[in-house]
């Protein structure tokens, strides 16, 4: 085992929420700063290139790949939770969407007892990251390094989508993350001149000459290093190259940002836990935090497929194949055309259910048949339509299959538990059914695939159970809250319960999962955590230098 330097903080995971804690902290020139990421680099076409997007999903070059235990209101199927594993995380595997999420989820966390995260509190986190192309105001920033754009070349089913919602009288929006959030509109996308903008090309390519800045990719980190209650280090392998194995350690704190299933793993083999999680693996408990691993949510999704011959649509045929070549011309010369596809290019947020505090399903129309994660392949150009339960009711866990860091965790979202998912995820389909029948889609002539036209509920609901899965957006096994809640890991500051020197800032603290996608909530998180440290190691450092006069 060889030994390692010292660093004022240790970051690890160079994801959403790392990479931007690792640019804010790193800009103090006297704070030394080591980055462990367990992927690699980022720098790759196939993340580049925003069509790139269905090969990082599909493939494990940079990627987790993980699966989840057999779902028992799915059919004893396992789903598949595809992470990103590589600088930036799965901002480097995602679809791009900038979605902040509703008014509403953040004011719910406060009044779960998260101090701090109010929407109007949380707003000027997500102005300070972003560089909004179509302009700043009350809800944009200009200013921030993550930059978000329309998209390049969109479908013409995008505009189908929107003449249907029309025809339908279903609100329009042109800016999900404003003030209002319901309708049906164009997303916007974490995308610079046709190129993917991850948190690695937004927040380190243009720091990675900082001097205090030490990243160490293929790090695994196997353990955080607790000695008397306090987090003075972390014990990582290198799982590419030299295979060496290395015990570092920090003067002020560990910041754990694995993400939903990464940091719940790292705390548990660290012996931060229930200890009827941690004994069965032969793990010695250092701190007593039950709720470790609980929580696990996620928005459980169905998908609408369609075959058509419209010319833009992505898919497998001969014709489709010469095409493309022109399409790589398009991309390489101008950076336009179907390579700048992020996919899910628009969609919107619905009500089933007026009595809900804010819309409870989302849409994303998608320009190729999406079937199984793109795993499944239709000799066939077509369409699909997403639709997702947005505030699900259902808990489930992530737990140890061992005390081997290798060993991907148990995952277990237990999908479709709570009755009222089941039901709002029918209405869900039933009103985008409404809104794929109406006549603006017979431009599209599309052929059903699957369940997508039938008016049987109890089919739907069987086609459901056989193909429902994750639209790539868990969250809350560190859940946040007040510091007397038994039910969160980390208090409003991320201090993880019982550990001094140890924070968790990642979506894994969120207490309640938003009304949206996950990425820009997550860079939000890194934003504020940043600010918190500082001010907290500002306050330490001015009481200490009071006590020494």
């Amino acid at each position: 085992m060889s030994g390692g330097g010292n660093f004022d903080y240790i970051i690890v995971g160079a994801g959403s929420a790392g990479a931007t804690i690792a640019n804010r902290l790193t800009e103090d020139p006297s704070v030394s700063v080591l980055l462990l990421e367990a992927g690699g680099t980022h720098k790759h076409w196939s993340v580049r290139i925003p069509g790139g997007t269905v090969a990082n999903i599909v493939l494990k070059a940079r990627n987790w790949g993980f699966e989840t235990v057999p779902q028992k209101n799915l059919n004893d199927r396992q789903g598949y939770q595809p992470r990103g594993k590589m600088l930036g995380g799965s901002s480097g595997a995602n679809a791009m969407i900038y979605i902040r999420g509703n008014r509403y989820d953040y004011d719910n966390w406060a009044a779960m007892g998260a101090d701090g995260w109010s929407y109007d509190e949380v707003l000027p986190y997500f102005k300070k990251s972003e560089h909004r192309e179509a302009g700043g105001g009350a809800y944009h920033g200009q200013d921030g390094e993550l930059n978000v754009a329309a998209v390049r070349s969109p479908a013409e089913i995008n505009d189908i989508l929107i003449d249907a919602a029309r025809s339908l009288q279903l609100p329009l929006n042109d800016d999900f993350n404003g003030e209002t959030q319901e309708g049906i509109g164009m997303y916007e996308v974490t995308q610079k001149d046709g190129e993917r903008w991850s948190t690695a090309r937004a927040f380190l390519d243009p720091i990675e000459d900082r001097p205090n800045l030490t990243v160490v990719q293929h790090a695994l980190t196997e353990k955080v290093l607790v000695e008397d209650g306090t987090a003075i280090g972390v014990r990582y392998r290198i799982t590419k190259g030299t295979k060496a194995t290395s015990e570092v350690y920090c003067e002020r704190e560990v910041i754990v940002c694995g993400g939903a299933f990464g940091s719940p793993q790292l705390l548990l083999l660290s012996g931060i836990g229930a200890v009827d999680k941690l004994s069965p693996h032969g793990i010695e408990q250092v701190a007593n935090v039950p709720a470790v691993g609980e929580n696990l949510h996620d928005h459980i999704d169905i998908t609408l497929c369609f075959k058509a011959k419209m010319k833009d649509l992505l898919g497998i045929s001969i014709a489709g194949s010469f095409r493309m070549l022109g399409e790589m011309w398009k991309y390489r010369t101008k950076r336009e055309g179907l390579f700048t596809t992020n996919y899910a290019e628009s969609g919107g947020f619905l009500y089933t259910d007026r009595t809900e505090p804010a819309p409870d399903v989302q849409l994303h129309m998608v320009r190729a048949i999406v079937d199984d994660h793109g795993r499944k392949l239709h000799m066939a150009h077509g369409y699909s339509c997403h639709v997702c339960v947005l505030r699900p009711h259902s808990r489930g866990t992530v737990a140890l299959a061992s005390a081997d860091p290798t060993d991907d965790p148990l995952i277990d979202p237990a999908f479709l538990e709570d009755e009222r998912d089941v039901q709002t995820l029918l209405r869900g389909a039933k009103l985008l059914q409404r809104i794929l029948r109406a006549p603006a889609f017979e431009r599209a002539k599309g052929k059903a695939l699957y369940a997508a036209e039938s008016d049987d509920d109890a089919e739907i609901l069987a086609d459901i159970r056989a193909r429902a899965d994750t639209v790539y957006h868990p969250v809350g096994t560190c859940k946040m809250g007040a510091a007397n809640d038994d039910s969160a890991v980390v208090d409003p500051r991320l201090r993880v319960r019982g550990v001094t020197g140890l924070r968790v800032a990642d979506a894994s603290v969120i207490p309640q999962i938003v009304s949206g996608n996950t990425n820009a909530p997550a860079i939000m998180i890194g934003e504020k955590a940043a600010d918190m440290i500082k001010e907290d190691w500002a306050s330490q450092t001015k009481e200490q230098s009071l006590a020494a006069k």
